[in-house]
């Protein structure tokens, strides 16, 4: 739990037991003046406590709806604006990448490398033995439609942006992406193949709308 939700927790837990307070000291307030009327009225043992119940839940309520009337401004301001959800996903049209052809958008700030693989890359990708990769993963695990790979276009070792994604790049001996600060080579699904760089090109979340439309985030 972080720091804002325990001070979060803390403030919601202290306007609740002074809302509570109040309201008990209230309720008291009018069951001792109930008491007066009851000394100088004759009322049943069970009007005497119906009045008596009555009285304390109404003294809970009004303190549960006070802290509540302070709580939802809290709850509110938590939830993220509309354009703050926005931001969190973008759409993009595939329907003009030809096969062999690279894209780069932008997500959350990140490049988004979208290729549209060759036959012959998928069948690279598939003939690997995982056993030799620094880290291990099936074409089939980073991928949803064979042809189509999406990556966050950011290398894992410092951050620099892969090279690859036009036809003029250099990309690398394993024919995908090489990144030009400290010479990382990643294969045609985006798998470190060979320097620093520690693990592979993430996949990024996204789903297939339709046949044209790539949804990320």
């Amino acid at each position: 739990m972080t720091v804002s939700y325990t001070i979060l927790l803390v403030v919601i837990l202290a306007i609740f037991l002074f809302c509570y307070f109040v309201a008990t000291r209230i309720w008291i307030k009018v069951d001792e003046q109930n008491k007066d009327i009851e000394d100088n009225q004759e009322l049943k043992p069970s009007e005497k406590a119906n009045r008596r119940d009555f009285l304390y839940i109404s003294s809970i309520t009004v303190g549960g709806l006070g802290a509540a009337s302070f709580i939802w401004p809290f709850l509110k301001s938590m939830n993220p604006a509309q354009d703050t959800l926005a931001l969190g996903s973008t759409e993009v049209d595939i329907s003009n990448i030809e096969i062999g052809q690279s894209v780069t958008v932008k997500w959350r700030g990140k490049p988004v490398f979208i290729r549209r693989r060759t036959i012959s890359e998928i069948q690279e990708a598939r003939e690997v033995n995982i056993e030799s990769l620094r880290d291990p993963a099936e074409d089939s695990e980073r991928v949803k439609q064979d042809e189509w790979l999406v990556l966050v276009g950011v290398c894992t070792h410092l951050g620099c942006v892969p090279l690859g994604q036009k036809m003029a790049d250099t990309k690398g001996e394993y024919n995908g992406w090489f990144c030009p600060c400290h010479g990382s080579h990643y294969d045609t699904a985006g798998r470190i193949r060979k320097g620093p760089a520690p693990t592979n090109l993430p996949v990024p979340p996204y789903s297939f709308i339709n046949d044209n439309t790539i949804k990320i985030g």
